[in-house]
């Protein structure tokens, strides 16, 4: 009943394995992929005809099923819901390197899905994952001109490692993910610990030589499993007309691109349109129109940037737009900044909280805290647009991720800095890298907001134009630049190292040749920003906005937990309510107390400090008496600690009857005399002047 295809390949000293021919047998292409203890099952399925839409109307769901981890999803409805953080980012990871090379003229709904069926909580399903799509397009016939492998890059201070396990403790100083065919690289995405540009090459150069085996390993399955390709033409048999129609206004558009203000150049390209519109007739194909006019718009750009190297607003190839840095731009929030590069501009906010504000992430590797959240926003507005608001879609959850990896490793730890943070960015303009304006600006607005940042992080974004052998990189990029240009190679980190990398290629690959001159550019552009920015503010401030929480750690005995929490939880909610506090503590004694001010901190810290401290003897506390008996006094002090004052230690002289000496209610003063067997505290009254608390000892 079934023909199945395997094929094994060894890839970073794991088992990788395909299989095909027995699942999912109905999609253009199906295979599952295993590496180590870990397997997905991919599927990609494409529409019977052409859409009418002028793009490649792609979409790639990964998705992580609980049951692959031993796990029943939270929640009220025990089952996958809408797509995690982690599951958005990887369908980015997957939908990057693939995108480009597909057929020009393949324009059919295409939809891959990628179902984590297997665990093993040592190999992460995103590098299975991509490796599965590529493996599955390959084998379905459809124009993809791949097959691509990746792979996971780490570095130990000395060498590289292939595909790190999860739980390594080395892989902190470099997480990388490079994708790409055997020719060059298409994808990179990573997070560093500021290593320099020689060894963010070397590790690229290091992955892209160990995927092609992977790559291998697929052509193998191919040549036995693949179905017959489906036909595809070459040329679209309009497009001449079309093209030959576009091109008479040729001059018209090189005019349109000496316009450097954003809005009036898109203005007069629409009027461009319009008059095209207007020649053709009322049978024109506007989608075609569309595609016709953007391969014109392209080549007029490219050419002369080429030939002349002088770009749309007029700069060279290495030029940065002009860079505005406030800091304080809302005094009443924790930190802000307001960060201004050319037409792009992010506005960005700190808010700080305590333990209990950090987000709680539900993974198939279990729960985990996440004390630093950055979010990012594009309201239609910043680009002079009218669309829809609401949640994030994948570009934002994407670019805020990059964001957060670029400044993650620069954060002081929770020992030196106890807060939860969280940034916002709202993009209130863009043309251009917004991902970078972003980096830039949290960087000034958490230094703002006090918080002990390292060093200043700064991102920049490059282009590249290439012909045949001839290229030109391009530093801080328009959106224009952009979108006609080969490639988006976003660079973050300090002036000492990167921080964070992520390149994109709209072209099949890439040299490391190429890549060396982007990265040895971004640094010179890098710190160009670090420089403009250290106007605004160079260092984080020593001390935190009036209305931040205040936060304080205690370390106390273990044993003393369970009275601050009091039966039932008792106590700490009459702390925290009277001192409008939040109070956490773990199982190993650490305590902490957030604040609203300083008048709340003491009010907290007074009652715990109450309860922790423990009296000592020969020294005077203020105390009240609470019951009295025959034999003496019992006197609360210290909060909650009781003590008793027997009846010779009340006065000097005899004392007949205590209630001749103090009642219920009093406010006294006593010393610690000692303790008896049982670790209760004994006390005197005659040994201090009950009017000055002076010893008479």
């Amino acid at each position: 009943m079934f023909e199945v295809y395997r094929k094994e390949v060894k890839f970073g000293g794991e088992k990788l394995t395909f299989e095909t021919g027995k699942v999912a047998r109905q999609a253009d292409g199906a295979v599952v992929v295993t590496y180590g203890g870990t397997t997905v099952l991919c599927t990609a399925t494409a529409a019977k005809k052409n859409s009418d839409a002028d793009f490649f109307p792609l979409t790639v769901n990964y998705q992580e099923k609980a049951f692959s981890a031993g796990k029943i999803p939270g929640g009220f409805f025990k089952r996958e819901g809408r797509p995690s953080e982690k599951e958005t980012l990887t369908s980015r990871l997957i939908d990057r390197p693939i995108r480009p090379l597909f057929h020009k003229n393949f324009k059919r709904e295409t939809q891959i899905i990628v179902t984590v069926l297997e665990y093993d909580f040592k190999n992460d399903p995103d590098i299975v994952a991509i490796i599965a799509a590529s493996a599955a397009l390959t084998l379905s016939g459809l124009p993809f001109m791949g097959p691509i492998g990746a792979c996971r890059v780490g570095w130990d201070g000395k060498n590289y490692i292939l595909n790190p396990k999860i739980n390594m403790e080395n892989k902190g100083l470099l997480d990388l993910v490079v994708a790409g065919t055997n020719d060059g690289v298409l994808m990179v995405e990573s997070e560093a610990s500021e290593l320099n540009e020689k060894i963010m090459l070397g590790a690229v150069d290091f992955g892209h030589k160990e995927l092609k085996n992977v790559i291998k390993g697929i052509i193998e399955l191919a040549e036995v499993a693949a179905k017959e390709p489906i036909s595809i033409d070459e040329d679209i048999p309009e497009e001449k007309d079309y093209l030959k129609l576009v091109k008479g206004f040729k001059k018209e558009i090189e005019k349109a691109y000496k316009i450097q203000e954003k809005s009036s150049r898109y203005d007069e390209l629409d009027n461009i349109k319009e008059k095209i519109k207007q020649d053709y007739g009322d049978e024109i194909n506007l989608n075609l129109l569309s595609d016709v006019f953007k391969k014109v718009e392209a080549d007029v750009v490219r050419t002369s940037i080429l030939k002349t190297k002088k770009r749309i607003d007029g700069r060279d190839n290495k030029t940065v737009r002009k860079i505005i840095a406030e800091v304080g731009t809302l005094p009443r929030t924790h930190g802000s900044s307001l960060f201004t590069r050319g037409e792009t501009q992010a506005l960005v906010v700190t808010t700080l909280g305590s333990s209990q504000d950090a987000q709680i992430i539900d993974g198939l590797d279990g729960d985990h805290k996440e004390q630093f959240m950055l979010h990012y926003n594009f309201p239609p507005f910043s680009v002079g647009e009218v669309g829809r608001t609401g949640s994030p879609g994948r570009r934002e959850i994407g670019h805020g991720k990059l964001a957060w990896r670029a400044i993650n490793p620069l954060l002081p730890s929770t020992e030196e800095f106890p807060y939860t943070m969280r940034v916002v960015s709202d993009i209130t303009e863009s043309n251009g890298s917004s991902s970078m304006a972003t980096v830039c600006g949290t960087s000034l607005a958490l230094m703002d907001a006090g918080v002990p940042l390292k060093k200043p992080v700064a991102g920049i974004a490059m282009g590249l134009i290439k012909e045949d052998k001839d290229f030109v990189v391009l530093s801080d990029i328009l959106g224009d630049e952009d979108h006609l240009g080969d490639m988006d190679f976003k660079v973050a980190g300090t002036d000492e190292g990167i921080t964070s990398l992520q390149m994109d290629i709209k072209i099949t690959s890439i040299t490391s040749k190429i890549m060396k001159v982007a990265l040895d550019q971004a640094l010179d552009g890098r710190k160009h920003i670090l420089k403009e920015m250290k106007k605004a503010i160079s260092k984080p401030r020593t001390t935190l906005a009036e209305n931040a929480p205040k936060i304080k750690i205690l370390k106390i005995k273990v044993d003393k937990i369970k009275e601050i929490i009091g039966p039932s939880g008792k106590v700490i909610k009459d702390i925290c309510e009277s001192s409008s506090s939040k109070i956490d503590i773990d199982d190993n004694g650490v305590l902490k107390i957030a604040s609203p001010n300083d008048e709340s901190l003491a009010i907290a810290l007074e009652r715990i400090n109450d309860i922790i401290v423990e009296p000592e003897k020969g020294v005077i506390y203020n105390g009240k008496v609470v019951k009295t008996v025959d034999f003496g006094a019992f006197v609360n002090f210290l909060g909650s600690k009781d003590g008793l004052v027997h009846i010779s230690e009340l006065q000097e002289q005899r004392t007949n009857k205590t209630t001749d000496v103090c009642k219920e209610g009093d406010e006294v003063k006593v010393m610690v005399i000692g303790f008896d067997d049982r670790g209760k505290v004994k006390l005197s009254m005659k040994r201090v002047d009950q009017e000055t608390g002076e010893s008479l000892q």
